[in-house]
């Protein structure tokens, strides 16, 4: 019935076979050719290999094209080079519509939908659309226009009935399609896919393939790698491009493909899906065609075989003149893009920076809103916190005879500020970063508007939970109730926990869940250490490198200014219990200098803890724009991610 529907969908479309969505723009036709792409990666003391040799091809507008190929062929790192997702180190020639393609401008018609469904999970696939329409569309269209759009494309790829429905209970061909209705809201002429069939049963799959095939004949180039469809599905590609060992064994119609293999000496047994033999001829199993089938094809270079045409004159040499010319004068060159340093400033984007800010701060609010079980996880972490520290420090904080253990107070809040902001950050945000990946490909926003409307989406949150877990714990231990030292103390606390938390983004920004788990607690020891190294008997002999690693914590500016706003500003002494003879701390001055912090400064504090929170920033900043970039020309940065991913992964032996 489904199928049935889609097919309706079809037909509806006018006669011209385009199928246009109101308001937005017609795009012009858009044919993507390529000659002599190579690639290679580097496999250390092994030298390198080969994933691409020389394969040329042409993918045309008004065409669903498959790229097919048993696993290791090199399928996705072709699509990967075409949609400009890896081209740094690639070698060749890209050509639009005869052109050498400059990829700063085919981004903005291009869209690439990667195999991972990644969506905003605790968004509704309306409001997911509604946001993604605003970011995309910005002020070319009014409110009312834009929700047309989205009506429409939720009708188009049959999603009107999950209208509703939350991102992560949606099944999987509704994950697959609500990825594609995301990059459709701008209309793109042009749309790469990777293997969006896998995981999917036959069901989703025909209506993945059928409204694919929609698409392409609404004069969209829509590209995919497939593996392995079925019968029915592959009838429904226009273009098939069959990729074995690197190289281009055939390009041309799908019937197509049972007498080319007859031609070069393999014959197709009857009722066999020619997908699947093609495949299995592919990886060897039938012996070695490999070379005689890419020189039927000349390595790709034969736009499309034909049976009707000679075995000797395979190629179709009647192609666009302009783009023959360009192809055979360049020749294997470097790849003719702009070679691209990927600044904001060079991507102009429909929204302008501060609508982006805005629209993405109430996104990541919503979503943190919706995401009771994180927000209430985090309510009960610090109200536990509350009751065991409040008890542990209950009412010493006037106690002359207790100062020691009050002392112990202000280190273990420096130490619930650094790890709660910390861990959340360790384990969201490297999921974070992959839908990052995906949107900012695709030219969503710019990477500043995203890392202020993260900053700032951050802040209520941790605003909220750290006062109230602060003024409890003030108040249980019997600390000082004035308005200022409160001040002092609740500052110094939320900007290590800032602190902490940018710490965080600076080490999920580079690495994966796990390596980040693993790294940020460990980073985290030296760190306290170093908060209170040298207190105590003989702080004054401290020598000069070990103070200049106490200044690389943090923690000890939070520290010092924690002991400040509790202990400076000329406190008076504190009683002695009537039942102890002496208490030596019961004078601030006495502790201050006892613990060599007799010069702390609450605004040295403050001064220091922000420069590192800056620092953090600007680090994990530098390292997603870098991670984000096609371009990684930092090699002092690859290598340390090499020697991390070697040595300290501990996922690497699972896979």
């Amino acid at each position: 019935m489904m199928a049935s529907h889609v097919e309706d969908v079809l037909t509806s479309i006018s006669g011209d076979g385009r199928r246009t969505l109101s308001h937005l723009p017609s795009r012009p036709p858009v044919d993507v050719e390529f000659a002599d792409i190579s690639y290679t990666v580097p496999q250390g003391k092994r030298g390198s290999k080969i994933i691409l040799r020389n394969v040329s091809g042409l993918f045309r507008s008004g065409q669903l094209t498959a790229i097919l190929g048993p696993s290791g062929s090199g399928k996705t790192t072709l699509l990967n080079i075409l949609a400009g997702y890896k081209s740094a180190d690639a070698t060749g020639s890209i050509f639009i519509n005869g052109l050498p393609r400059n990829t700063l401008n085919f981004r903005k018609i291009s869209r690439y939908i990667m195999q991972d469904d990644l969506v905003q999970p605790h968004l509704s696939v309306h409001e997911a659309m509604v946001f993604a329409a605003d970011l995309k569309l910005g002020d070319e269209l009014a409110k009312e226009q834009k929700l047309t759009v989205v009506d429409e494309i939720l009708e188009m790829l049959l999603l009107v009935q999950a209208k509703n429905t939350k991102t992560w209970q949606l099944s999987g061909g509704e994950r697959k399609r609500l990825s594609v209705a995301l990059e459709l809201i701008n209309n793109p002429p042009v749309m790469f896919l990777d293997e969006p069939t896998t995981g999917l049963d036959v069901l989703s799959s025909s209506q993945s393939i059928y409204l694919l095939k929609m698409l392409a004949q609404g004069g969209r180039t829509v590209v995919c790698s497939v593996h392995t469809p079925s019968a029915k599905l592959f009838a429904m590609f226009d273009h098939v491009y069959v990729v074995a060992a690197g190289q281009c064994v055939f390009q041309g119609s799908g019937t197509d493909i049972v007498p080319f293999l007859s031609g070069v000496g393999i014959e197709c047994p009857t009722h066999y899906n020619p997908a699947d033999f093609v495949v299995e001829v592919s990886s060897g199993e039938y012996g070695d065609f490999l070379e005689k089938m890419a020189a039927a094809v000349d390595n790709g270079r034969c736009y499309c075989w034909s049976h009707r045409a000679s075995y000797i004159n395979l190629c179709n040499r009647n192609e666009e003149p302009k783009t023959r010319a360009a192809t055979s004068d360049k020749g294997h060159t470097k790849m003719l893009t702009s070679h691209l340093t990927e600044t904001d400033h060079k991507l102009d984007f429909n929204s302008s920076c501060w609508r982006q800010i805005r629209i993405l701060t109430c996104r990541m609010l919503l979503q943190t809103c919706r995401n009771k079980s994180y927000v209430h996880l985090q309510i009960l972490m610090y109200l536990f916190l509350i009751f065991i520290i409040g008890g542990l420090y209950y009412n010493m904080g006037f106690d002359g005879a207790k100062q020691l253990y009050n002392f112990g107070f202000c280190y273990t809040c420096i130490i619930v500020f650094m790890y709660l902001p910390l861990l959340p950050v360790l384990l969201h945000f490297p999921y974070e970063v992959k839908l990052l990946k995906r949107e900012y490909f695709n030219r969503w926003y710019s990477l500043p508007a995203y890392f202020c409307a993260l900053t700032i989406a951050r802040l209520p949150l941790q605003i909220i939970i750290g006062t109230v877990y602060v003024f409890s714990v003030y108040w249980l231990s019997d600390q000082p109730l004035e308005l200022l030292r409160i001040c002092q103390f609740l500052l110094i606390c939320l900007l290590i926990g800032f602190v902490s938390e940018s710490f965080g983004l600076t080490i999920s920004s580079r690495l994966d869940i796990v390596n980040s788990i693993f790294i940020g607690p460990t980073l985290s020891v030296p760190l306290m250490l170093f908060a209170v190294y040298g207190m105590g008997a003989g702080s004054t002999s401290i020598p000069i490198y070990m103070r200049l690693l106490m200044c690389l914590s943090y923690l000890r500016f939070g520290f010092e200014g924690l002991m400040y706003a509790i202990y400076g500003n000329d406190r008076p002494m504190m009683p002695c219990p009537s039942e102890e003879a002496y208490c030596h701390f019961r004078s601030p001055k006495t502790l201050l200098l006892e613990t060599g912090m007799e010069n702390s400064n609450i605004w040295l504090a403050v001064l220091g803890l922000t420069a590192y929170m800056i620092l953090f920033k600007a680090m994990s900043y530098f390292l997603l724009r870098w991670r984000l970039s096609r371009h990684r020309n930092f090699a002092a940065l690859n290598y340390v991610g090499r020697i991390i991913k070697t040595h300290f992964s501990f996922t690497h032996q699972y896979k």
